[in-house]
């Protein structure tokens, strides 16, 4: 049992020095487009977390504890991500003209 959540502790880890290594390498002007696609990811973890709730016959407090931070930690990874999605595609849509008339005539508001 101790050997399997060590592995499992080791597998974290090293994921987590992984995805600090790729994502430091990633230039500056992706990380928004970077960050807006993990939201799939994200989703998973939590659909993940529902899944693994409705499946465990009665999970203790700890294992329900843990699910929930999956699921808050999830859920604002996603609204946050779509939110800077939102944002990055709003820098990119044209505004509207104001009407040609009144930049002619100097009507200024």
């Amino acid at each position: 049992m101790y050997t399997e959540l060590l592995s499992n502790i080791a597998i974290l880890v090293l994921s987590g020095f992984v995805g600090f290594a790729v994502i430091s390498k990633v230039p500056n002007t992706l990380h928004t487009p970077l960050m807006s696609g993990t939201n799939a990811i994200h989703g998973i973890v939590m659909l993940g977390a529902l899944v693994v709730l409705g499946k465990v016959h009665d999970p203790s407090w700890g294992l329900r504890v843990i699910l929930l931070v999956a699921l808050i930690f999830g859920t604002v990874n996603v609204v946050g991500g779509f939110v800077v999605t939102d944002r990055m595609l709003a820098m990119f849509k044209t505004k509207p003209a104001d009407k040609a008339g009144s930049a002619a005539q100097g009507d200024h508001k």
